[in-house]
């Protein structure tokens, strides 16, 4: 199962919002963004049976430059209203990856590919779990994390995203 609360569209108030977050460190307005998708996601009825949220890693130095992860901000702003569990220390990136905003889809494929790990899979497995990130464009980020969460026994993901935008 997968849901997106809005659609990303360039200089639109949301993408003020999210740049707000992501480049400018107002870590509030990530955690108000979370709490509206999660109150979208609750009213879904479709995202019930979820047991912890993950937000999508960012690799450590780029967490590190930044001072947080956006998607762990976000998952925390979820997690006050469908009252779920955070995992931010499970699922890392294993190596560098450039970003991906210039990159076409073929090439985002490729940059990701084989970039997530997973730390301690006993802690995911027989979950229920939702896979969090901010903006998805053509999928290969998500995809890349979703199928090292998906490699664990018994593990059932659902993807939730605050934005879809077309690469076009």
């Amino acid at each position: 199962m997968a849901g997106a609360g809005y659609y990303f569209t360039k200089n639109s108030v949301l993408q003020q919002l999210i740049h707000q977050l992501k480049y400018n460190g107002n870590q509030e307005v990530g955690r108000q963004l979370g709490q509206w998708l999660g109150i979208q996601l609750k009213s879904s009825g479709r995202f019930g049976e979820i047991d912890a949220l993950i937000p999508l890693p960012l690799f450590p130095a780029k967490e590190k430059k930044r001072g947080y992860n956006q998607a762990a901000v976000l998952s925390e702003g979820m997690a006050d209203v469908l009252k779920l569990p955070v995992l931010k220390n499970i699922v890392h990136r294993g190596r560098f990856t450039d970003t991906q905003t210039k990159k076409g889809r073929s090439e985002r494929w490729v940059n990701v590919d084989g970039s997530f790990e997973i730390s301690d899979a006993s802690q995911l497995e027989n979950k229920k779990l939702l896979l969090v990130d901010d903006v998805i464009t053509t999928g290969a980020t998500i995809e890349a994390c979703g199928n090292a969460i998906k490699r664990i026994e018994s593990t059932e993901l659902s993807i939730a995203t605050l934005a879809w935008a077309s690469n076009d």
